[in-house]
């Protein structure tokens, strides 16, 4: 699939489109904050990330079962600090995510990190086979950074009987 393209310019396209989604997702994360949550919010997006997973279909995607166990525990430290900085608060009798400056510059760190990291892994893997990994590796650290999201919001919705 990628033979025809030289794995610099599939390098470089992917690593510019990770900075405009990453940049995206924290400017859609920015303006969230102005709106109440709901289970919905907070669920929907691994559900929807979850249709990547098409892309294994495809033998250039796949990933070696010691790249998979390397992403998932790379993307479950990743949401350990993404879980750390992510609080609720009640106002006007409803539940909102609590602004926090750290969390934007932690979210710009992860970018960076991911960046730099598929910056230096390119020679080592396979453009497609690399694609897979940071899937896994944004997966890995979506889900339990969402699961403990919904947990800490259904504990305020259920202790403060909000709507």
């Amino acid at each position: 699939m990628f033979e025809a393209i030289p794995s610099r310019y599939i390098i470089i396209a992917s690593t510019l489109m990770a900075i405009f989604m990453g940049t995206f997702i924290m400017m859609m994360r920015l303006r969230s904050q102005k709106k109440p949550v709901n289970a919905k919010k907070i669920l929907i997006p691994p559900i929807a990330m979850s249709t990547g997973a098409l892309m294994f279909i495809f033998e250039e995607f796949r990933v070696p079962p010691l790249q998979i166990l390397e992403a998932v525990i790379v993307g479950i430290i990743f949401s350990i600090v993404l879980i750390t900085t992510s609080k609720f608060e009640i106002r006007n009798n409803e539940i909102y995510m609590k602004r926090s400056k750290a969390f934007f510059i932690i979210l710009v760190s992860l970018l960076l990190i991911r960046i730099a990291g598929k910056i230096v892994l390119t020679d080592s893997f396979d453009p497609g086979e690399l694609a897979g990994m940071f899937w896994i590796l944004a997966f890995a650290m979506l889900w339990p950074w969402r699961i403990a999201m919904f947990i800490q919001y259904k504990k305020i919705e259920k202790s403060n009987l909000v709507n």
